[in-house]
């Protein structure tokens, strides 16, 4: 074999192993992911607390900020607090603390102060919307496990087509990878969990669908925001702590999008006691 005829074959074992890598992430990462939301209460709270911390410490290494404890100290401190609030089951308290969290990082932050404000809107906001997606009583976790599951579905169902079908790239300046096929690929994804969900009795098909396919596209919009913001500062993956997955905010961006809108639909339906019952009962 010579050396032209074994180049090719590099990114190809590369690809595999990577795919290797996601998989098995994926199998011990989601179980968990589905137990502790399943498990609700302070268990899932504090769980979202935690990843909400982890977004926003990525967030400011993305923008050049991960050493300034003037912005990082006060942004962790209420994301933390409004954590406990959110367990004692009051959402006032932690809206109060959040937003006294955000002026003293808009006001402490040392430079670049609209991104760090930016990122720590980004994570309260992640950490607000999965709580109260959960925490209703009768739909919480059926609410939960849908906005996952389209996520999950537009995730996997992009990667495959983009990869085995290729053709025109999406948004190349911002991502050059994400192609067209990818993003019809994962939004027939999600239509097809809002078409298991129907048929498994959990609600009307055309409203199911139409969520189904509303999330898709903002889980998609939200994988394209961070990689926008990543491309703005240089950075491919905002960490390595996830294995073939890259950091918290490249795992999580599209759920973080389409949890928080999740949320606003449902309370905007529902109410602030039910927000699941006001995203899934139509």
């Amino acid at each position: 074999m010579t050396e032209g005829d074994a180049a090719p074959a590099a990114p190809a074992e590369q690809g595999s192993r990577n795919l290797l890598m996601r998989v098995l992430a994926a199998v011990v990462l989601a179980p968990a992911a589905i137990a502790i939301a399943w498990a609700g209460g302070w268990l899932w709270a504090l769980l979202v607390t935690l990843a909400a911390i982890g977004l926003y410490v990525e967030w400011l290494a993305i923008v050049g900020l991960a050493r300034q404890m003037r912005a990082t100290v006060p942004g962790v401190a209420a994301l933390a607090i409004a954590g406990i609030c959110l367990v004692a089951g009051r959402l006032d308290a932690a809206l109060i603390v959040l937003a006294v969290g955000l002026v003293a990082v808009a006001l402490l932050s040392p430079e670049r102060r609209n991104w760090s404000a930016t990122g720590f809107l980004y994570a309260a906001a992640a950490e607000t919307g999965s709580v109260l997606v959960r925490q209703d009583t009768a739909s919480g976790f059926a609410a939960l496990f849908f906005v996952l599951l389209v996520v999950w579905a537009a995730d996997i169902g992009g990667y495959f087509a983009g990869r085995g079908i290729g053709g025109p790239k999406l948004w190349p300046k911002v991502s050059p990878k994400k192609t067209w096929a990818g993003a019809i690929g994962g939004f027939f994804g999600s239509l097809a969990v809002g078409g298991a969900f129907a048929a498994a009795g959990a609600g009307k098909a055309a409203p199911l669908l139409a969520l189904g396919a509303f999330l898709s596209v903002i889980s998609q919009l939200g994988d394209l925001f961070e990689s926008a913001v990543k491309r703005r500062f240089g950075v491919k993956d905002s960490s390595h702590i996830i294995p073939g997955h890259g950091g918290l905010l490249d795992r999580l961006d599209g759920f973080v999008a389409a949890v928080v809108a999740a949320a606003i639909l449902g309370f905007l339906r529902g109410g602030a006691d039910g927000v699941g019952r006001g995203l899934m009962v139509w």
